[in-house]
């Protein structure tokens, strides 16, 4: 989830694509996921979201990217531009489940991995360690685009995804067209992390401390009850979002992979400054340590319910970004925000595609 000490801390369309007016999106997006999804005006909360109208993604792909075999799914035409939708903890590839069939709609060719440690993607070797530091995850995306032969992609993300997609930006721009970032500037600064926030901040991140102690590792690596926490942490980071058993069971799946609690609990302890980096990934995080800008046009959204979005309509880290640039927020919603607001997150790809 998002960096503790700040708390907030894609997009290129074809021609085709882009000849889809944002009114037909709309209409779109009202008629597979119900009209009350996007924000209600004039500030109001939103009306809870209804469940959602697809289930699966249908039979997904793997291809051997990096040190991973990476799962993922695939919809829309194979000739369109990409869009790489990066999900976050505790989540997986079903976040994009409606998401993913508007924008192919739309002429896109949507790609949704799973992260390092989640559902059906997995390390090539046992001896490969199982870190799970930032620039990891983003050179996973790296890695995965190059296996696919794809120079550049529309980014979108939340949570990890959020943070994973900021780093590509930043740290490989001529890889990305643009990018719509729930959260804003995640890149996690972990010297910044070694020092206290206010209590209420730091009561929000209750399951970091948990994990980082014995009795947190033991309850991620037992199966029944790390599945147990992450649905106990859905409610209470979406407290609007009436979703059903079924929902819950399908993501839950990802959860039952081998290194997901090495990859969870090293993602972690290593913001906390409690395990040193990898030595292949010390380079990168030099350079994040830096704060690097992000200069590709980027939306970013702010869901109203989370309980990480900071306060200031993104002013704590609107410097970040150097290039077009967009923000809004979203009443009614918390954070899993592409699946309980579908069309207002498609909508948000879309929209950065033509800053």
């Amino acid at each position: 989830m998002i960096n503790r000490r700040t708390l907030a801390k894609a997009l290129g369309l074809g021609t085709g694509a882009a000849a889809a007016s944002l009114t037909g999106l709309q209409s779109l997006a009202s008629a597979a996921s119900g009209p009350t999804d996007s924000p209600a005006p004039g500030g109001a909360p939103a009306p809870t979201p209804p469940a959602v109208t697809h289930t699966d993604f249908g039979p997904l792909k793997h291809i051997k990217a990096g040190v991973l075999d990476i799962g993922y799914a695939e919809v829309g035409p194979a000739h369109g531009p990409v869009v790489l939708c990066l999900h976050g903890w505790p989540y997986d590839i079903h976040s994009y489940v409606d998401v993913a069939p508007l924008l192919a709609d739309q002429g896109y060719r949507v790609i949704v991995p799973y992260l390092r440690g989640h559902g059906t993607t997995r390390f090539l070797s046992r001896r490969t360690p199982r870190t799970a530091e930032q620039s990891a995850v983003a050179l996973d995306i790296i890695a995965l685009m190059d296996a696919l032969k794809i120079d550049k992609v529309v980014l979108a993300g939340f949570d990890w995804g959020s943070r994973t997609a900021d780093i590509v930006a930043a740290l490989w721009p001529e890889r990305v067209k643009c990018l719509v970032s729930t959260g804003g500037y995640l890149i996690t600064d972990v010297k910044a992390q070694q020092e206290p926030a206010a209590a209420a901040v730091e009561h929000k991140w209750w399951y970091q401390w948990y994990f980082a102690t014995e009795r947190g590792k033991k309850a991620m690596e037992n199966v029944d009850e790390r599945i147990a926490l992450c649905r106990y942490v859905w409610t209470l980071v979406s407290p609007t979002w009436d979703f059903d058993d079924a929902t819950f069971a399908r993501t839950a799946e990802a959860f039952r992979n081998p290194d997901y609690a090495a990859i969870v609990l090293y993602n972690y302890r290593w913001r906390i400054g409690l395990i040193e980096t990898e030595p292949r990934y010390r380079r990168h995080e030099a350079l994040l340590a830096a704060r690097p800008p992000i200069q590709v046009p980027t939306i970013t959204l702010d869901p109203a319910l989370d309980p990480f979005t900071p306060p200031g309509d993104g002013s704590a880290y609107r410097d970040h970004f150097t290039g077009p640039y967009e923000h809004r927020t979203l009443p009614g919603i918390g954070h899993n925000l592409p699946q309980e607001a579908p069309s207002a997150f498609t909508q948000a790809v879309v929209d950065a595609d033509h800053l």
